[in-house]
């Protein structure tokens, strides 16, 4: 058959079948086969044998993907590709797409029984991985379970397998099966399928929407969605359940490969549904596209996830793999390291008479304006018998727990019984904005929520999952209210009462390669990821940050970044968080951070990067005892973001016997590589922030990009090579949580975490960062890193800071800059950038020609870059982009 470009022209054997955006016109194929009434039916199906065939590639097997409610095969056009050598047969269920209207109602068994019938009719034979969405999960898993003989592994995407009698349907469903309403918007009018189509945002191309529309333009070809949703099984009597149930408990026998792809955006197939699946195929590979809806099809790169999934689980037609040799997340560092239970210097630190009555965690401020000090002693304590009394009411090891606690002595004493009984801390703290923290706290999937009032009624308000627990005990009603169990100040009681009647805290210490904890990464490129790290891992991140950072009982640390609280109990260092809004770690001023440092008397200091000017513009306010307390900080630290040396300058004059060190890290692996003042100031002028030399028990290298700023697949320790900066070290995060594919790139360098930020390594072995790999400028004159091209323009006296852009096409991009001024800065307010005035446009032009060599297009100025939440310092490269490519085309753009 031969290719038609005009897309008005039929197919003899299908006459209302238009041509399909995105579709081969070959792949078309019509069959008749007999269905569960013993009567022959005509099915249309897309079939890519044939397409495979002409290109000379021997598929692996076979794909056969079944659509959902209101769609069509349609949805799996992405699937026909080149690095797929898989067959794909997408059917139109019968009274759906192309396929014959019968006229038969069919219920849940039927259209199972019906698939199995056209496979056979097909004689198609395994290995067969099934594709279902929506519906299409439910039949193909019941036909999965009947021809288990063909089976080689399963993919769901945004599907359903059970409902809970007790369970409300989903919202959407509520209205959709609604008696009246049910017909009319779904085979009377075609709003059923127009609403699902609305969901995508931004909204579906014109031609796409037309391939979705086009099967069901009349009444009479739209009652097989009417019927679809009759057919959906909520109540005990419905003639589908027992089907369902079928399914859904026969699904746990298959242990096959299975990839569950989701969109959390979906409006019906929410994330309950992802944790029922998971709790039923427990050995399941995720990957959740967090801006995804319910056609994760259309709004992701889905096919790339397969092409990729399928060829680590099953190689290629040269290269086949067993599934069972699959790659999976592990380690990046061979050698494991024997390491104690996290939390263990407590219990020490509260058996040595020297120490056990100072001071562990320091409040400042509070309610009452006066804060605490809580001992090593009682910290000890409190956390043995929030420990039991977590036992006590049902926590288990593994189950994961979001921590909702303002830092502090709470937090602490919470965070550290989870370690101890072997629960998952979720920690996914408020610097990362409500919107973040919501998709943090339900992509995590806890078991139990633990928070602060406040915490708990957001979890109420947005319907957070996990059973919840109050840090104080609250009144009945308030209680009733928030859909709250028990306070931890109740289980702690508890535990402490079990304890004295002679019940020894008697559960295991975890195994060291359990999972520990989630750590949210602050979201600077994207939604923020959970980085998954095991007890060992995460013991070796507390040793490496505390060797960097000299810890010890005897210098504690002021947490001014309010994460790092969380270090000092494991490496038995008293902490005190400054009295600060957590959630604007750059507003942290002088006299807060001085009143910190004086409660521990020889701190070392850590603050969020952003803070460090807002400290140095504020210390005017200080009085002769803050100065004094300042002065007496032994050691200063700032990371997040690579900080320029004239701030540690300026820090050093607040902070002179203070030693000001940089390192440098992230969430997945902390630290990485460190750097004081002096190597700063030795290392001299370079392209980037140097952040110097690995710490002990890291090793760096280089993957080298491309002319499109691609990595070519080597790696190198040579000197002066720019690309993407890699990591190994026995704390690299495990995984990413529920995030597949992105653990897999991250990997792709086997035994190397690619940490996506880009740089080079000098003839001394000192690490250089110049930004983000995703933002390198691929212009035609070659690379340009964002940090070289922001520095040149930073060199121009009035520019407080600078933001580099790419507007274009990768290979010929064009350089525009943004920039705050010392005059217009105006901190949180950002707002629409404005054409920068002549003389200033020119001097930025020309510093970035004479450092980088490169022209820029555009200069621009804004009261404030946009930066992450939680770090306020990473710029938002891809914003800037974003913006400067509708400026530049006329468009009209959003503030920043």
């Amino acid at each position: 058959m031969n290719s038609r470009q005009s897309t008005g022209r039929r197919r003899a054997d299908v006459p209302d079948m238009p041509e399909q955006h995105g579709v081969d016109p070959r792949l078309h194929r019509m069959l008749e086969a007999r269905d569960h009434t013993g009567e022959k039916r005509r099915w249309h199906l897309l079939d890519s044998g044939p397409w495979l065939a002409e290109r000379g590639i021997n598929p692996r097997g076979t794909l056969l993907a079944v659509h959902g409610n209101p769609t069509s095969s349609y949805l799996f056009r992405s699937l026909v590709r080149e690095d797929i050598p898989w067959r794909l047969i997408a059917v139109d269920q019968l009274e759906m797409g192309w396929s014959e209207r019968t006229g038969v109602r069919r219920r849940y068994q039927d259209r199972i029984t019906d698939l199995s019938m056209l496979t056979d009719a097909l004689s198609l034979r395994g290995p067969i991985v099934t594709v279902g969405h929506d519906w299409g999960g439910l039949i193909s898993t019941g036909w999965a379970l009947d021809n288990r003989h063909d089976l080689a592994g399963m993919i769901l995407t945004n599907t359903g397998l059970h409902q809970e009698i007790a369970e409300s349907l989903p919202r959407a469903l509520q209205l959709a099966t609604t008696p009246g309403f049910r017909t009319a918007s779904t085979s009377l009018t075609d709003g059923f399928l127009r609403t699902t189509l609305s969901l995508s945002k931004p909204a579906l191309p014109a031609e796409v929407q037309e391939g979705y529309l086009a099967p069901y333009r009349t009444r009479a070809r739209r009652q097989g969605i009417d019927q679809f949703v009759a057919d959906i099984p909520a109540g005990a009597d419905h003639p589908s359940r027992p089907t369902l149930e079928r399914v859904a408990e026969g699904v746990k026998e298959l242990q096959v490969p299975t990839l569950l792809a989701w969109g959390p955006r979906d409006i019906t197939f929410s994330d309950r549904f992802l944790r029922d699946i998971l709790e039923r195929i427990p050995h399941a590979d995720v990957h959740r596209f967090e801006k995804a809806s319910h056609l994760v099809w259309e709004d992701a790169d889905l096919a790339g996830l397969v092409s990729a999934w399928l060829e680590n689980t099953f190689g290629t037609a040269e290269q086949p793999r067993e599934a069972a040799s699959a790659w999976r997340p592990v380690s990046s560092f061979a050698e494991p390291t024997e390491t104690q239970p996290i939390g263990a210097p407590i219990a020490q630190l509260a058996a040595d008479p020297v120490h056990a009555q100072r001071a562990a965690v320091v409040e400042l401020g509070g309610a009452d304006g006066q804060g605490q000090e809580i001992s090593w002693s009682l910290l000890n304590r409190r956390v043995d018998d929030i420990a039991a009394g977590l036992l006590g009411h049902g926590v288990r090891p593994g189950d994961r727990v979001s921590l909702l606690i303002t830092p502090g002595a709470d937090l602490t004493g919470v965070l550290y019984a989870c370690f101890r009984i072997g629960a998952v801390a979720v920690i996914a703290d408020a610097g990362l904005g409500l919107q973040g923290l919501t998709r943090a706290v339900i992509g995590s999937h806890p078991d139990w929520l633990i928070g602060i009032n406040r915490a708990l009624v957001g979890a109420r308000a947005m319907n957070w999952p996990g059973r919840r627990i109050s840090v104080e005990q609250l009144p009945t009603l308030d209680r009733t209210a928030l859909g709250v169990e028990t306070s931890i100040a109740q289980l702690a009681r508890s535990g402490a009462m079990m304890r004295e009647l002679g019940a020894p805290l008697d559960a295991p210490y975890p195994d060291p390669d359990a999972d520990a904890a989630i750590l949210f990464t602050s979201g600077s490129t994207g939604p923020a990821k959970g980085a998954v790290l095991t007890h060992r891992q995460l013991g070796a991140m507390f040793t490496a940050v505390g060797e960097t950072l000299q810890l010890a009982p005897e210098r504690g640390l002021v947490a001014g970044f309010a994460p790092f609280a969380l270090l000092g109990p494991a490496l038995g260092a008293p902490t005190v968080v400054p009295d600060m809004d957590i959630t604007r770690p750059g507003e942290l001023t002088a006299p807060a951070l001085a009143e910190a440092i004086a409660a521990l008397g020889r701190p070392a200091v850590f603050t969020a990067p952003a803070a460090l000017r807002n400290i140095l513009d504020t210390a005017g306010q200080l009085d002769a005892a803050g100065r004094e307390a300042m002065a007496g900080a032994a050691s200063f630290f700032s990371a997040g973001a690579p900080i320029p040396a004239h701030l540690l300058r300026g820090l050093r004059d607040l902070m002179p016997e203070a030693r000001a060190l940089t390192p440098y890290g992230m969430t997945e692996c902390l630290a990485v590589a460190a750097i004081d003042l002096d190597g700063i100031e030795a290392a001299g002028e370079g392209s980037g922030v140097c952040v110097g030399r690995p710490v002990p028990r890291v090793e760096i290298a280089i993957a080298p990009m491309d002319d499109n700023g691609e990595t070519t697949g080597e790696i190198t320790i040579d000197p002066d090579v720019v690309g993407e900066i890699l990591v190994r070290a026995p704390h690299v995060r495990d995984r990413y949580l529920m995030l597949w594919h992105t653990t897999r790139t991250a990997m792709r360098f086997e035994g190397w975490h690619a940490t996506g930020d880009v740089g080079h390594l000098d003839d001394q072995g000192r690490l250089w960062v110049e930004g983000r790999a995703a933002h390198v400028l691929a212009t035609a004159d070659g690379l340009l890193t964002p940090v070289q091209v922001e520095e040149a323009a930073e060199s121009v006296p009035v520019v407080r800071r600078a933001g580099a852009a790419a507007v274009g096409p990768r290979g010929t991009q064009q350089v525009v800059v943004i920039l705050e001024t010392e005059e217009g800065y105006r901190p949180g307010k950002a707002g629409r950038p404005r054409p920068a005035e002549p003389s200033l446009q020119e001097a930025v032009r020309r510093a970035v020609r004479e450092r980088c060599g490169a022209e820029v297009v555009a200069v621009f100025t804004t009261r404030a870059l946009p930066t992450d939440i939680r770090h306020n310092s990473k710029i938002d490269r891809a914003a800037l982009s974003r913006w400067a490519e509708q400026t530049l085309r006329g468009e009209k753009a959003d503030a920043l």
